[in-house]
C-alpha cells in the first residue's frame, strides 16, 4: 500500500502532468482515493493545477466535504470526484477538465469514438452528460452531490464522459491510468477533428478492438508514457 506521503506527492505531480500536457489550464482538477480510507479522497485546495503544492492537498468525504480544511477553500466542483468514487469502488483516481478539443463532441451530436490503438481506453463511445435535462438553467458547475451523482449515473461503467458545454470526466483504475485516459482523450478528439476535415467515412476502432485493448488491464505503454510526462513536468515520481 502506498503511503499517504507518496499519494500526495503522486497527486501533485499528476496536476503538474496535466497541465504540462495542456489538458488543465487554471481550471480543471484531479483526486485519488485515500490509500488509508476508501471512503475519503485526496484533492487539492481551489487553485490552478499547475501552480498545487503538497499542502494544498485535502481531505474528503465521499459527501464531498472536508475533513479538515484548516482555512484552505475547495473546489466548487469536488462532488464529481465524490459522487464517482460513490458509485464505483473499484475507481482510484478522477480527473475532470476542460479540454478544448473535446468541447465540440460535447454539442454537436458528432460521437466520440476511438480512432488509435492508445486511445482505446477512453471507451467504444463516450457519452455526453448534459447538465440541463435534470437540472435546467445552471452556470454549468457541478456544485451539490444529487448533480455529482446524475454524472456519475450518466458515465456508467465507462472510463469517460463528456459535459455538455463545459469539458469532460475521467475515472481510472490507478492515477497513472486516469491521467492517461484524459491525455488521451484530448488527443482522441484532435485527431478525430482532423479526420473529419479529410472528408469520408472515418473507420473507428471496432468494439471488439477496444475491448480486446482494454481487457490487457494495464495498457502495455502506461509505464512508458507515465515516465516522459514525469520528465517533461519536470517532477519525479514518488513511491
Amino acid at each position: 500500500m502506498e503511503s499517504v506521503e507518496s499519494v500526495i506527492a503522486n497527486l501533485v505531480a499528476a496536476n503538474r502532468i496535466l497541465a504540462h500536457e495542456n489538458i488543465v489550464d487554471a481550471f480543471g482538477h484531479v483526486s485519488q482515493r485515500h490509500p488509508e480510507n476508501p471512503a475519503r479522497f485526496l484533492l487539492s485546495r481551489a487553485r490552478a493545477p499547475e501552480i498545487i503544492e503538497p499542502g494544498d492537498i485535502m481531505e474528503f468525504t465521499l459527501e464531498g466535504e472536508p475533513v479538515d480544511a484548516k482555512g484552505r477553500r475547495p473546489y466548487l466542483e469536488r462532488f464529481i470526484h465524490g459522487a464517482i468514487y460513490e458509485a464505483r469502488p473499484e475507481i482510484q483516481s478522477v480527473v475532470h477538465n476542460h479540454s478544448h478539443s473535446v468541447i465540440p463532441f460535447g454539442v454537436t451530436g458528432e460521437k466520440l469514438r476511438p480512432v488509435m490503438h492508445t486511445c482505446a481506453k477512453i471507451g467504444f463511445e463516450i457519452p455526453v452528460w448534459d447538465i440541463a435535462a435534470r437540472f435546467g438553467d445552471t452556470n454549468m458547475l457541478v456544485t451539490d452531490m444529487a448533480m455529482g451523482r446524475d454524472l456519475a449515473k450518466s458515465l456508467g461503467n465507462g472510463a469517460s464522459a463528456l459535459m455538455r458545454g463545459h469539458g469532460c470526466v475521467v475515472a481510472g483504475a490507478s492515477l497513472q491510468e486516469a491521467v492517461y485516459i484524459a491525455i488521451y482523450l484530448d488527443v482522441n478528439a484532435k485527431l478525430q477533428m482532423s479526420a473529419r476535415h479529410l472528408g469520408g467515412d472515418i473507420k473507428f476502432l471496432s468494439r471488439g478492438e477496444v475491448e480486446t485493448i482494454i481487457g490487457e488491464g494495464a495498457y502495455i505503454g502506461l509505464e512508458r508514457a507515465w515516465e516522459v510526462w514525469f520528465r517533461r513536468a519536470g517532477v519525479a515520481p514518488q513511491g
